[in-house]
């Protein structure tokens, strides 16, 4: 596990000089706090940064073949290069080492970019052939871990965050387009970033660059839903094998690894199935100092029942503010999404015991998890009623008050699915937006983003859709954005052996039926690990990281927010005005403070369109003002030097 910098240039008079290399790779130390490599080559320039896992002494990159022809540096896990590395051996090639990147440049020296197909794993791979003069580069199927680049010119930079690129860059401006995105869906949906002309490779691509020529990139995997289990005992049986399988090829490590433990099914049946592979292995969890906003209890009792260890941490307030900024940094752009604060500790709490954990993404968008994926349930009566009448009730429902009991339902029944469903999370209206920024564009809409997906899949079922949208947008444009970063801020590697190509060849044959019902999310999976989960945990009802931030906005942090939201240089951006109104309208909702509970539905809760702004007001305190006091005190005066 590590991250990597690197540049191919056209004329190799105007490439980036070595110190701007060196540069670009101690910035992300936290990847890869065990060892540095470079290589500088013609046309071409890495930088390496590596946190050692597999084979320690000799997993040295970036690594050159032994014919010379090919360089690769490789962030991430291949949990099949055993079976590879002996398919190999008997084709005739030789290894020195034991590591994965030594079998993914053999095996791409037999199959080129098939090669990337066979790969079981979690990745983001640059390799260079000197003889054709071409770069290549591939992401995982999932998008497990990062991939940025940008060109300039005929240059093309590329590197595992961000902020690498940005020391690249002569000015970072902010992408008007994606500050709109954001908006909507708490995060910048890819290939788009915050920043202008730097992108994301897209999961399941990769790219080829050959000098003097341009940029290419295709598509070498899309997941796609085909059911054709619609049994529950044969679904079972078939999940069971494998997943318990998958954590089997993840566990496979040279240091110690351990698992973050919720009280939900996902993180449980990991570690259920790791303790088959590992009796002794250690649980980490951490909650908030509030009550109802903790998992420890209900974890512990889960890793009692196990006969696992559990270590647990609880989270106060100060802490929390405290390490935001930082958060911040390490994420690259702004994402909303106050998951990533409980990541962070637990990441942290992690890492005084392990180099490696376990944990649940992905399970949701596989095996239809979030709550959401019910409403299609839910709305089956609108289905025989014609677009026309649909049309004509929900104009007539418009001029009800927003308020009234069941306006939503009948608006989103009479609503497509493609019109209605973009993703797991969604702050602004087009409406809200027009009033909070200065330069509202009308031609932006939320749709840029979905409809290209829902135009491949209009025979799916509205469930397939939605799981469809979002794995595509969600699971990597959040989920595994917040997991990949909290982890590495603490130089630990995060394993997810849900997003693992078995385990999805199953979870994409299931029917919608067995996934989900009218009363539960997860069906099948849930059938599959009674008997192997605790039995309070099979049928819990989802969590997902609870942080009591609608709370702190109306007490402990409302000092600090309506601070931060008056002084924010973000005035150019922003209509202030309305910021603040939503915040006061936030603290005086109904709502008893010494209790901590919100007294009914109706209670005006803004907490995630409030916090979806002042996460960005300090991501533009960061990146776009570098302020030079707050760089020092969050990444350390060495790092700071750097940014700015």
């Amino acid at each position: 596990m590590c991250g990597f910098v690197g540049v191919i240039t056209d004329n190799k008079e105007n490439e980036i000089n070595n110190n701007t290399l060196v540069n670009m790779t101690n910035l992300i130390i936290h990847r890869g706090p065990d060892d540095v490599g470079y290589y500088f080559g013609d046309h071409v320039k890495f930088g390496f940064r590596r946190l050692s896992i597999i084979d320690l002494k000799s997993g040295k990159q970036p690594l050159t073949s032994e014919n010379n022809r090919y360089t690769i540096v490789f962030n991430g896990e291949i949990y099949n290069y055993l079976e590879l590395k002996v398919i190999l051996q008997k084709k005739g090639y030789s290894f020195k080492t034991d590591t994965d990147t030594e079998v993914i440049i053999a095996l791409f020296s037999e199959k080129k970019e098939l090669a990337f197909e066979e790969l079981r794993g979690m990745f983001s791979i640059v390799i260079w052939d000197t003889f054709d003069k071409v770069l290549y580069g591939a992401r995982d199927r999932f998008g497990i871990k990062p991939f940025y680049y940008f060109e300039d010119g005929s240059d093309l930079f590329f590197a595992s965050e961000k902020k690498s690129l940005l020391l690249a860059k002569a000015r970072n401006e902010i992408n008007e387009d994606a500050l709109h995105h954001y908006l909507t869906y708490q995060y910048v949906p890819e290939p788009f970033t915050m920043s202008s002309d730097i992108l994301k490779m897209e999961p399941g691509c990769y790219f080829k660059k050959k000098v003097g020529q341009p940029l290419k990139i295709k598509k070498y995997w899309s997941p796609n839903f085909t059911p054709v289990i619609g049994n529950i005992d044969e679904s079972t049986k078939e999940i069971i094998k494998v997943l318990r399988n998958s954590v089997q090829f993840h566990m496979r490590s040279d240091v110690p690894v351990g698992s973050f433990l919720s009280s939900g099914i996902d993180s449980t049946s990991i570690v259920a199935f790791a303790k088959e592979v590992n009796p002794n292995i250690k649980t980490f969890t951490v909650g908030f100092e509030r009550e109802g906003y903790s998992e420890i209890n209900v974890a512990k009792e889960s890793a009692d029942k196990m006969g696992v260890e559990n270590i647990s941490k609880e989270i106060s307030p100060n802490e929390f503010i405290q390490e935001l900024p930082k958060i911040i940094w390490h994420m690259d752009d702004p994402v909303a999404d106050p998951a990533a604060i409980p990541l962070y500790f637990v990441s942290k709490l992690a890492r005084e015991h392990v180099k490696v954990v376990l944990s649940g993404e992905g399970a949701d968008e596989l095996f239809g998890g979030y709550g959401i994926y019910k409403e299609p349930i839910s709305l089956k009566g609108f289905s025989s009623m014609s677009a026309s009448n649909k049309e004509r009730l929900k104009s007539i429902i418009s001029y009800f008050p927003s308020n009234i009991k069941g306006k939503n339902f009948i608006e989103r029944g009479c609503t497509p699915i493609e019109e209605r469903y973009i993703g797991n999370a969604k702050l602004f209206s087009e409406n809200e937006k027009e009033l909070l920024l200065q330069k509202y564009n009308f031609l932006k809409s939320y749709q840029d983003i979905t409809k290209p997906y829902y135009d491949k899949i209009p025979h799916y079922d509205d469930v397939s859709k939605m799981q469809y949208i979002d794995m595509h947008t969600w699971l990597s444009g959040d989920i595994l954005v917040k997991a990949d970063r909290m982890t590495m801020a603490h130089s630990i590697e995060l394993r997810v052996p849900f997003l693992d190509k078995g385990v999805f060849s199953i979870a994409s044959k299931l029917h919608s039926n067995i996934k989900v019902t009218r009363s539960e999310q997860k069906y099948a999976l849930r059938k599959a690990l009674e008997g192997i989960v605790p039995d309070h945990v099979v049928n819990r009802r989802k969590l997902g990281f609870p942080v009591p931030i609608r709370h702190w906005l109306q007490d402990e942090l409302y000092d600090w927010a309506r601070n931060l939201i008056i002084f924010s240089n973000t005035e150019y951006l922003f209509n202030k005005a309305y910021i603040l109104k939503l915040l006061e309208k936030h603290r005086k909702g109904n709502f008893d403070r010494k209790s901590s509970i919100f007294l009914s539905k109706k209670s005006l809760d803004f907490s995630r369109h409030i916090w979806a702004i002042l996460t960005f007001m300090i991501w533009h305190q960061i990146f776009i003002e570098k302020d030079i006091q707050s760089q020092n005190s969050l990444i350390g005066t060495k790092q700071a030097e750097l940014v700015l």
